[in-house]
């Protein structure tokens, strides 16, 4: 913990939570993949402020930890079934991007991510899935696939990039919904 942060338990609106002051501007609410629910506010912020920011959102926490409760009860594949499965689905869409990619498929990695459904590092010619994705639907995986490809392209998130996903998969917008909803 940093040396200016303070932690503490409290509730409101039904709602367990943990509470740490902290050198940011904004309250800031995070739902942890166990389903604590965790809030940072200013230093100067009051706790009546802290209390009001989470019952004002407590509906969207309840769902939020339920959306991680199933995530969790899910189970996973091993690695090496999932690095077996997002390698085929790769192939599947290499051929897409195999002239920018100068015909050599980037290398394909697993692994287990909390916050990102996969990471493209052009760099080092590397794709690296959330193991899970697995549990998605098999539409929203080819989205992140292609998603995660198109930053071979484009390595950035501009109006570019969002062109080259179009171009490839005109209903993405919809596969990516499907992330959202559990």
């Amino acid at each position: 913990m940093a040396k200016h942060e303070t932690t503490q338990l409290r509730q409101a609106g039904g709602i367990c939570y943990q509470l740490t002051r902290r050198r940011v501007k904004n309250l800031n609410l995070r739902v942890r993949s166990d389903g604590t629910v965790a809030v940072s506010i200013p230093m100067r912020a009051s706790l009546r402020q802290a209390d009001a920011f989470v019952t004002a959102h407590a509906e969207w926490i309840q769902q939020a930890v339920l959306r991680q409760q199933r995530r969790a009860a899910r189970p996973l594949p091993d690695r090496a079934a999932a690095l077996e499965h997002f390698t085929a689905l790769s192939r599947a869409v290499f051929p897409s991007f195999a002239e920018a990619l100068g015909g050599q498929m980037p290398v394909i990695k697993v692994r287990a991510m909390t916050s990102r459904w996969g990471v493209c590092v052009p760099a080092k010619r590397q794709i690296t899935f959330a193991l899970a994705l697995w549990n998605e639907p098999a539409a929203a995986q080819e989205y992140v696939v292609v998603h995660e490809f198109c930053h071979f392209l484009v390595p950035n998130h501009s109006p570019a990039f969002w062109a080259q996903v179009e171009q490839r998969m005109p209903d993405w917008k919809a596969r990516r919904a499907l992330l959202r909803e559990e």
